[in-house]
């Protein structure tokens, strides 16, 4: 197998439709604007994937994994990128009224829970 091939059977026109649509659900513009939330590699965000990897991503986006980080019962975003553990690691150490400031700076409107 060569460097950066998928190692399995490309995923059905339906997988991939199917992904899309939750996708798009789930509040993102496609694939591509998805690929950091979802922790998806360049060439899933072109809409290739594995059939395997189609149907883990379906299965996660059904189920409803609230990956926003917000609201009761919601499980953090998985990190799968070194940079992306680096910045939660970050913000979870950064102290809060700095945090506030900086969404309220954003156009945020930021209260205590």
């Amino acid at each position: 197998m060569a460097f950066g091939q998928p190692s399995g059977p490309p995923a059905s026109a339906r997988q991939v439709q199917h992904l899309i649509a939750l996708v798009v659900s789930a509040g993102h513009a496609d694939l591509r604007d998805a690929r950091g939330a979802l922790g998806l590699t360049q060439r899933q965000a072109g809409g290739r994937f594995t059939q395997d990897e189609a149907e883990a991503l379906i299965a996660q986006l059904e189920a409803g994994v609230d990956t926003s980080g917000e609201g009761p019962g919601c499980a953090p975003a998985p990190v799968t990128d070194r940079r992306q553990a680096e910045r939660v690691a970050v913000l979870r150490n950064m102290p809060t009224d700095l945090l506030a400031a900086e969404l309220q700076h954003r156009g945020w409107v930021v209260m205590e829970p």
